[in-house]
């Protein structure tokens, strides 16, 4: 394997891993404020949906953008008030959720477009076109750091960028401010936040519509940034590797940063070689394509009891009179 090779696949990663860190980061929001969101998928798909359509309408991404943020936070409002305001099951309300966005996206695509669910495809400002970086073209013939700038960390679509940034931003917030310490607070003790004269509600609507913004966010992408419109289940189960992923790094942002690379990584290489051999192993297309649900599988299997959530997590709090 060459380098540009390598190059090419982690350039590859960097695009494909995008929408799950989003969606990693959204889950942890929810999930440490104690609210469990297995509706990740489905607010991604209402979000791809309602961006790619109204990008289609409109032809700007911009608007796109924030079709698929409201599109998302619809969604997350309705886990919030089923979670939080009725003491509902979140589990069942997360399925709800998926289940519903399913069916709604396809209904409502077919209906306005006529194009079996789809939207029709997008282009120019519609879509949200890649950033060069200052001097990638400068240094591109530059060996090893040449490759590694203008094609690694150039040329990307600024919601790229804009996950890569919410990683820190998302440690500084949960680690630096008195936000973040409340938050963190009220997913491992509820009863002790509410007797400090604090809002256990209002603390866990506001993690639940983090989550709705960014899972908006990485939907918004995967329509109109790494695709060119909106197909139907585009989201392929990325919100449940994003959980997988959430648990791999034990509900932290800098550990989703990796957790999500590793799914990024394994999808790109299936996507570079639909056969891979291992000199007398040969591995098929279908072993491929399923790497990345593999290894969902196996981090489920194997850390679920290890990584330990938020104690108060997927418990309505219920306040003592």
């Amino acid at each position: 394997m060459d380098v540009m090779t390598v190059v090419q696949i982690l350039d590859s990663t960097v695009r494909l891993m995008t929408p799950l860190l989003l969606a990693c980061l959204a889950g942890l929001y929810s999930e440490r404020s104690g609210i469990f969101d297995i509706g990740l998928e489905g607010k991604m798909l209402m979000a791809a949906f309602s961006a790619g359509a109204v990008a289609a309408l409109t032809g700007s991404a911009v608007l796109g953008l924030l079709a698929g943020i409201l599109g998302s936070l619809a969604l997350a409002l309705v886990h919030g008030l089923a979670s939080i305001t009725f003491r509902g099951n979140q589990l069942i309300s997360g399925v709800a959720i998926n289940l519903f966005a399913g069916g709604f996206t396809v209904l409502v695509g077919q209906k306005l477009f006529g194009l079996g669910g789809r939207t029709p495809p997008v282009s120019g400002n519609a879509r949200f076109s890649e950033i060069t970086l200052p001097g990638a073209t400068a240094i591109r013939d530059v060996p090893v750091i040449g490759p590694i700038y203008s094609e690694i960390i150039s040329g990307h679509s600024p919601l790229v960028y804009l996950a890569l940034l919410a990683v820190p931003l998302t440690w500084w917030v949960l680690y630096r401010t008195r936000f973040g310490l409340r938050l963190r607070a009220v997913g491992e003790n509820p009863a002790s936040v509410d007797t400090a004269g604090i809002s256990v509600t209002r603390l866990r609507y506001s993690a639940v519509m983090i989550c709705g913004v960014l899972c908006g966010i990485a939907g918004a992408y995967m329509a109109i940034s790494l695709s060119a419109g909106f197909v139907k289940d585009m989201t392929a189960g990325r919100g449940y590797i994003a959980l997988a992923a959430l648990i791999f790094a034990k509900w932290r942002p800098w550990h989703a940063l990796g957790a999500t690379f590793l799914f990024g990584l394994l999808e790109a290489i299936s996507n570079r070689f639909p056969q891979l051999h291992l000199g007398p192993i040969t591995l098929s297309e279908s072993f491929m394509l399923t790497l990345p649900y593999i290894l969902t599988v196996v981090i489920l299997a194997g850390f679920v009891g290890r990584a330990i959530p938020p104690r108060a997590g997927g418990e309505p709090y219920v306040k003592e009179r």
